[in-house]
């Protein structure tokens, strides 16, 4: 139907997201509402979706109904709900002006080699892979770094596979190999650009290494960069991570991941119903890690918070303006 009607699937998510809620620890997402009601709605606004298309789409869409489910964390922030709040206003705004709006993180780790791999594929009886049977490699075995970049209002991610460090720099140069590959083409107009990002690890809201590199990018690109971090214990509700990285789990799923080449190649294959297109790439270069920023290095970075959590919401402005 989707391919009669492009629109349907993107109405269906519409109508989902304001009441889905994603669980920290799990790709999948929930409705509170029925099969039955969406494919009712979908049918006023004039979609011809019978209900087990709507089941279908929401499954392939790692959806799924469940009852309420307690889901209060420990040590949560006051202002966890308020920090959702003002992201979502500044992601509106940011989109209805035209200007880029890109979620951004680190997936987990990979090991390369022959190593066992979550998940099942069909295969001949017999003729599953065979792998190590341990995943305790030394630590010269090489390991993957994907970053993500999301593009909220394009549904297209672009993901660098790193092979040295995950370090606020690596970060940076992926942001800016997206920009260079992607954002300066598909936003010719850009005068600013929005990032969502977790609020701890090399993108993190305390990174100084990241702040530095961000501000090298925002005097290249010659516009602001605005940032808003995700708080504590909340990254699994940034966009990336379940528009992006649950996506490429499942496409890969059951596949060793033997090099660089095979998981390059998985991610770029990675597809969904709405439309999802990704690009990837490798980058080889060496990221020295615990490097110290001085105070001195912090001065020179043009920041300015905003009124409300400044440390979790800022925009970084180029030296020249």
């Amino acid at each position: 139907m989707s391919a009669v009607d492009p629109t349907v699937v993107q109405e269906l998510e519409r109508l989902v997201e304001p009441l889905s809620r994603e669980d920290p620890m799990s790709p999948l997402r929930w409705t509170c509402k029925s099969i039955r009601t969406l494919a009712d709605t979908l049918q006023r606004m004039g979609h011809g979706a019978s209900h087990r298309w709507v089941w279908a789409t929401l499954h392939e869409l790692n959806y799924s109904l469940q009852g309420n489910r307690k889901m209060e964390e420990g040590n949560q922030h006051v202002d966890r709900n308020a920090q959702f709040e003002h992201i979502n206003g500044r992601v509106s705004r940011e989109m209805r002006v035209g200007n880029p709006v890109v979620s951004v993180d680190t997936k987990k780790k990979e090991l390369v080699g022959n190593y066992k791999n979550d998940g099942r594929k069909w295969h001949g009886k017999g003729e599953a892979p065979r792998v190590q049977g341990h995943d305790f490699p030394h630590p010269d075995v090489p390991r993957a770094y994907p970053y993500g970049i999301y593009d909220l209002a394009r549904n297209r991610g672009h993901v660098v596979v790193g092979t040295d460090h995950d370090t606020g720099q690596f970060a940076v140069a992926s942001i800016r190999g997206w920009w260079r590959a992607e954002g300066r083409r598909l936003y010719p107009r850009a005068q600013r650009l929005l990032i969502t990002a977790d609020g701890g690890g090399s993108n993190g809201y305390r990174a100084r290494l990241w702040k530095l590199e961000l501000q090298r990018l925002a005097d290249e690109l010659r516009f602001a960069i605005s940032v808003c971090h995700f708080p504590p214990g909340t990254s699994k509700w940034n966009k990336v991570e379940h528009r992006l990285f649950s996506f490429i789990s499942t496409n890969w799923r059951g596949e060793p991941l033997r090099d660089y080449e095979t998981i390059v190649r998985l991610i770029a294959n990675t597809t969904t119903a709405t439309g999802l297109q990704v690009t990837c790439r490798l980058d080889r270069r060496k990221y020295s890690v615990g490097r110290k920023i001085s105070d001195e290095e912090m001065s020179r970075v043009k920041i300015k918070k905003e009124k409300f959590h400044g440390e979790w919401n800022y925009t970084i402005l180029p030296t020249q303006l």
